[in-house]
């Protein structure tokens, strides 16, 4: 490989998903691409990764800086949408926390954290360096009330909603404190895609699991595929005419919803955050 190069990690990176597809055109574009899975890895560019593990965060960042000197692009693409029928009452609960605010939210923030120097570090050198996070339009159904990972009355796709709303304060917040040093942020609405990504959300129901199955194929015609969702995405971590700071659908800026602008809550949803992680 040589020394020019750009480097792309993508998270959540599993067969047939939205982070495959998004991998996959990166490498179209002559990325080297190091990514995460779920379970063990199948090649030398690929480590295991449990967001709602501590350790396994800091294990896959570890491994991305013994696997490379730069980093061009982080794209954070992993997460779970569970309880899709929404008849959870109460939040399951990892660590103490709600489960979507814990995998989408916190466990990805620690890994930006994690790879920031390495970001501005690339950022310096060749002069951009850029992370994505992958949201979603429910991130409108988010409440800044919740940014606390507590949201009262309980409603899972609230939480959910109020998981992806973070990211999107993220990102606009990597491009107030970094954008002056080459590193921005993005958040991309990739649209609906034909996934595995509902599978887990239905484990508790097999028979909607199994009537899914059998409308499989109606789903497929309905919702985009990987590599349609994959675009705005590859877009946002590519093109000059990304919105630095942004939220973007359809390769295009959009305005998020009205809490997402609140920029004094992203700024203290940043600082929050930097406490629990325990890196700057």
């Amino acid at each position: 490989m040589s020394d020019d190069t750009r480097v792309a990690v993508v998270t959540g990176v599993g067969t047939g998903s939205l982070g495959e597809a998004i991998a996959g055109s990166l490498r179209d574009l002559g990325f080297r691409v190091l990514t995460s899975t779920r379970t063990c890895a199948t090649s030398t560019d690929t480590h295991a990764m449990e967001l709602t593990s501590r350790a396994s965060v800091a294990a896959f960042a570890d491994w991305v800086e013994e696997s490379t000197d730069r980093l061009d692009v982080l794209v954070n693409n992993a997460g779970v949408h569970l309880d899709l029928r929404s008849a959870w009452h109460e939040p399951h609960l990892v660590e103490g926390m709600e489960v979507h605010w814990r995998t989408n939210y916190l466990g990805t923030a620690q890994l930006t954290r994690l790879l920031i120097p390495l970001l501005l570090s690339t950022a310096k050198d060749y002069g951009d360096a850029r992370v994505v996070n992958v949201v979603s339009k429910l991130h409108a159904r988010g409440r800044n009330d919740g940014l606390d990972g507590h949201l009262t009355p309980y409603d899972s796709w609230t939480a959910y909603g109020t998981s992806k709303l973070a990211l999107v304060h993220e990102a606009r917040e990597i491009e107030r404190r970094y954008g002056d040093q080459g590193l921005h942020g993005y958040s991309v609405h990739p649209g609906s895609v034909s996934t595995n990504i509902a599978d887990r959300g239905l484990e508790t129901a097999p028979l909607l699991g199994r009537l899914r199955k059998l409308a499989a194929p109606l789903e497929r015609r309905a919702l985009k595929t990987p590599s349609d969702g994959a675009r705005t995405v590859v877009f946002c971590a590519t093109s000059a005419q990304a919105q630095p700071g942004g939220y973007h659908r359809s390769s295009a800026p959009s305005p998020p919803s009205e809490d997402a602008q609140d920029e004094e809550a992203g700024r203290i949803l940043w600082d929050n955050t930097s406490r629990w992680c325990g890196v700057g």
